[in-house]
Protein backbone atom coordinates (compact mmCIF):
# COMPACT_ATOMS: atom_id res chain seq x y z
CA UNK A 1 0.00 0.00 0.00
CA UNK A 2 1.51 3.63 -0.76
CA UNK A 3 0.83 6.41 1.40
CA UNK A 4 1.44 9.80 1.31
CA UNK A 5 0.65 12.95 3.55
CA UNK A 6 -2.81 14.41 1.50
CA UNK A 7 -2.84 18.33 2.90
CA UNK A 8 -0.34 20.90 3.50
CA UNK A 9 3.21 21.61 4.02
CA UNK A 10 4.56 17.84 3.24
CA UNK A 11 1.83 17.14 0.71
CA UNK A 12 2.32 14.36 -2.08
CA UNK A 13 5.40 13.03 0.08
CA UNK A 14 5.23 9.11 0.23
CA UNK A 15 5.25 7.58 3.15
CA UNK A 16 6.77 4.27 4.24
CA UNK A 17 5.01 1.41 5.85
CA UNK A 18 7.10 -1.53 7.89
CA UNK A 19 7.92 -4.42 6.60
CA UNK A 20 8.05 -7.57 7.81
CA UNK A 21 5.02 -6.82 10.23
CA UNK A 22 1.41 -6.77 9.27
CA UNK A 23 0.23 -3.26 9.63
CA UNK A 24 -3.38 -1.31 8.24
CA UNK A 25 -2.58 1.97 7.50
CA UNK A 26 -5.49 4.31 8.28
CA UNK A 27 -6.63 4.95 4.50
CA UNK A 28 -6.30 8.53 2.59
CA UNK A 29 -9.90 8.83 2.72
CA UNK A 30 -10.47 8.38 6.87
CA UNK A 31 -7.35 10.81 7.35
CA UNK A 32 -8.77 12.95 5.09
CA UNK A 33 -12.20 12.36 6.79
CA UNK A 34 -10.40 12.84 10.20
CA UNK A 35 -8.46 15.88 9.63
CA UNK A 36 -10.91 17.96 7.58
CA UNK A 37 -13.27 17.32 11.11
CA UNK A 38 -10.84 18.14 13.55
CA UNK A 39 -9.76 21.91 11.51
CA UNK A 40 -13.29 22.12 11.28
CA UNK A 41 -13.79 22.25 15.64
CA UNK A 42 -10.16 24.68 14.97
CA UNK A 43 -8.36 21.78 17.56
CA UNK A 44 -5.38 21.25 14.86
CA UNK A 45 -3.32 24.45 13.81
CA UNK A 46 -0.64 25.07 16.78
CA UNK A 47 -1.70 21.76 18.39
CA UNK A 48 0.55 19.44 19.99
CA UNK A 49 -1.08 15.90 18.65
CA UNK A 50 0.07 12.78 20.51
CA UNK A 51 0.35 9.11 18.64
CA UNK A 52 -0.23 6.17 20.06
CA UNK A 53 0.41 3.34 18.17
CA UNK A 54 1.66 4.99 15.31
CA UNK A 55 3.20 2.67 13.20
CA UNK A 56 3.98 4.49 10.00
CA UNK A 57 3.22 7.59 11.78
CA UNK A 58 0.82 8.65 8.91
CA UNK A 59 -1.60 10.53 11.63
CA UNK A 60 0.27 12.86 13.14
CA UNK A 61 2.95 13.29 10.44
CA UNK A 62 -0.48 14.72 8.52
CA UNK A 63 -1.54 16.68 11.68
CA UNK A 64 2.07 18.29 11.59
CA UNK A 65 2.01 19.01 7.92
CA UNK A 66 -1.89 20.96 8.22
CA UNK A 67 -0.47 22.94 11.28
CA UNK A 68 -0.15 21.14 14.32
CA UNK A 69 2.83 22.60 16.27
CA UNK A 70 4.12 19.30 17.01
CA UNK A 71 3.30 15.52 17.31
CA UNK A 72 4.80 12.82 19.75
CA UNK A 73 4.71 9.15 18.15
CA UNK A 74 4.36 6.26 20.22
CA UNK A 75 5.27 2.84 19.35
CA UNK A 76 6.56 -0.82 19.93
CA UNK A 77 7.47 -2.13 17.40
CA UNK A 78 11.03 -2.14 15.75
CA UNK A 79 9.80 -2.16 12.00
CA UNK A 80 7.69 0.28 12.54
CA UNK A 81 9.80 2.39 14.44
CA UNK A 82 12.07 2.23 11.55
CA UNK A 83 9.58 3.45 9.27
CA UNK A 84 8.42 6.16 11.44
CA UNK A 85 12.03 7.55 11.52
CA UNK A 86 12.18 7.45 7.61
CA UNK A 87 8.77 8.99 7.46
CA UNK A 88 9.91 12.49 9.75
CA UNK A 89 12.85 12.40 7.99
CA UNK A 90 11.51 12.51 4.44
CA UNK A 91 8.77 15.20 5.76
CA UNK A 92 11.41 17.40 7.14
CA UNK A 93 9.55 17.65 10.23
CA UNK A 94 12.67 16.25 12.95
CA UNK A 95 12.35 19.54 14.93
CA UNK A 96 8.52 19.17 15.56
CA UNK A 97 8.44 15.28 15.98
CA UNK A 98 9.64 13.11 19.10
CA UNK A 99 9.51 9.24 18.99
CA UNK A 100 8.66 7.40 22.41
CA UNK A 101 10.02 3.32 21.57
CA UNK A 102 7.57 1.79 23.71
CA UNK A 103 4.63 0.07 25.01
CA UNK A 104 2.14 2.56 24.76
CA UNK A 105 0.11 1.92 28.28
CA UNK A 106 3.59 1.60 30.18
CA UNK A 107 4.60 5.20 28.35
CA UNK A 108 1.01 6.64 29.13
CA UNK A 109 1.94 7.91 32.57
CA UNK A 110 5.39 9.10 31.70
CA UNK A 111 4.46 11.29 29.14
CA UNK A 112 3.39 14.19 31.17
CA UNK A 113 0.42 16.23 30.22
CA UNK A 114 -0.03 18.96 27.33
CA UNK A 115 -1.20 17.12 24.34
CA UNK A 116 -4.35 19.00 23.03
CA UNK A 117 -5.31 15.51 20.31
CA UNK A 118 -4.56 12.26 20.93
CA UNK A 119 -4.42 10.10 17.86
CA UNK A 120 -5.22 6.37 18.27
CA UNK A 121 -5.28 3.55 16.01
CA UNK A 122 -4.29 0.42 18.01
CA UNK A 123 -4.29 -3.00 16.54
CA UNK A 124 -7.61 -4.70 15.88
CA UNK A 125 -9.24 -6.53 18.49
CA UNK A 126 -7.78 -3.70 20.90
CA UNK A 127 -10.01 -4.63 24.31
CA UNK A 128 -8.36 -1.84 26.69
CA UNK A 129 -9.80 1.26 25.72
CA UNK A 130 -11.41 2.58 29.15
CA UNK A 131 -7.80 2.06 30.52
CA UNK A 132 -6.51 3.81 27.43
CA UNK A 133 -8.85 6.98 27.78
CA UNK A 134 -8.42 7.40 31.48
CA UNK A 135 -4.75 7.65 30.99
CA UNK A 136 -5.24 10.03 28.25
CA UNK A 137 -3.19 13.65 28.20
CA UNK A 138 -5.73 14.97 25.93
CA UNK A 139 -8.86 16.44 25.80
CA UNK A 140 -9.85 15.51 22.17
CA UNK A 141 -9.00 12.17 20.98
CA UNK A 142 -9.67 10.35 17.94
CA UNK A 143 -9.87 6.78 18.69
CA UNK A 144 -10.27 4.13 15.49
CA UNK A 145 -10.72 0.46 15.56
CA UNK A 146 -12.86 -2.67 14.39
CA UNK A 147 -15.64 -2.58 16.34
CA UNK A 148 -17.11 -0.05 18.60
CA UNK A 149 -15.29 2.09 21.14
CA UNK A 150 -17.02 2.26 24.48
CA UNK A 151 -15.86 5.82 25.44
CA UNK A 152 -17.22 5.79 29.29
CA UNK A 153 -19.02 8.72 31.30
CA UNK A 154 -15.98 11.02 30.52
CA UNK A 155 -15.89 11.68 27.21
CA UNK A 156 -18.69 13.26 24.66
CA UNK A 157 -18.98 12.06 21.19
CA UNK A 158 -18.46 14.77 18.58
CA UNK A 159 -18.34 12.53 15.50
CA UNK A 160 -18.72 9.05 14.87
CA UNK A 161 -18.64 7.00 11.37
CA UNK A 162 -18.00 3.77 10.21
CA UNK A 163 -15.86 2.99 7.00
CA UNK A 164 -16.28 -0.46 5.54
CA UNK A 165 -14.51 -2.68 8.44
CA UNK A 166 -13.14 0.68 10.55
CA UNK A 167 -15.39 2.79 13.12
CA UNK A 168 -13.82 6.47 13.71
CA UNK A 169 -14.81 8.02 17.23
CA UNK A 170 -13.72 11.61 17.69
CA UNK A 171 -14.49 12.66 21.17
CA UNK A 172 -14.11 15.64 23.53
CA UNK A 173 -13.24 15.08 27.62
CA UNK A 174 -16.38 16.73 29.85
Amino acid sequence: MTLRIIAGEARGRRLSTPEGIEVRPTTSRVREAVFNSLHSQGCLEGADVLDLFAGSGALGLEAVSRGAASATFVESAPAALAALKANIDVTGFNDRCRMVPGDVMKELPQLGGGFDVALCDPPYGFGAWSELLSQLPSDTVVAESDQAVELGPDWDVVKQRRYAGTVVVIATRR
